[in-house]
């Protein structure tokens, strides 16, 4: 397996900015490409921090497309839900097309396949996160999800008090690129084991190809 790319920075903040340009670039290339950039993100702490510096820049919204990595089984505008702070940290005043994950149908794993058929035959990036416990997107430990191969979306166990509709392997794997955001030095452990494709944590089992990880200097332990 691949290593990804990783880089250092010395704070949450330089990670954002960072992160926030790389997205840009990938966007430009995609619209350039092919007219549109589809952006997978996941929740989190990480990804509104590289939303606000995203806004600040040449961002081409109006031809991008933002769909969800991950989110939480609760009702609209609930403070649990990525969606909220999702919209939050978009700019008022710029239309971006949002297709939210359909967790508030009666029948969530219906809905799962159905925003399933809504993907591109692959995303052109997808943003994800590390959890403490080596999780990424809501690909959990020791949830059943873990081994599901022949769908791109599934729905999970309870995890935290809460269950979770989430991209699998299949569909992380398929992406143009991977760009981790890790922050804090509660996800150095989870990193490390990341970095060494430490099949034992889910994060240890995307596969690194086109990966690129920004890290801050309490994750990375430097």
């Amino acid at each position: 397996m691949d290593t990804p790319q990783v880089e250092i920075l010395p704070d949450a903040a330089s990670v954002a900015s960072r992160a926030a340009d790389v997205v840009v670039a990938h966007a430009r290339a995609a619209v350039g490409s092919c007219g549109v950039f589809t952006f997978a993100v996941s929740g989190g702490s990480t990804p509104w921090s590289m939303f606000a510096a995203l806004v600040r820049l040449d961002f081409p919204w109006k031809r991008t497309t933002i769909y969800q990595v991950d989110e939480r089984v609760a009702p609209t505008g609930d403070a649990t839900r990525n969606l909220t702070h999702l919209r939050e940290s978009l700019p008022p005043d710029t239309t971006v097309r949002v297709r939210p994950m359909p967790v508030e149908d009666a029948d969530l794993e219906a809905a799962a396949q159905r925003y399933a058929r809504s993907f591109p035959e692959r995303f052109d990036l997808i943003h994800l996160g590390l959890g403490p416990d080596g999780h990424t997107a809501s690909l959990v430990p020791d949830d059943p999800v873990l081994d599901v191969s022949g769908r791109c979306v599934a729905v999970t166990e309870p995890y935290m008090g809460q269950q979770r509709m989430t991209l699998t392997y299949p569909a992380i794997d398929r992406a143009r690129a991977l760009l981790w955001v890790v922050t804090g030095a509660d996800k150095r452990d989870a990193l490390t084991r990341l970095l060494a494709h430490d099949p034992s944590i889910p994060a240890g089992r995307v596969n690194a190809e086109r990966a690129l990880v920004l890290a801050d200097a309490d994750a990375a332990g430097s």
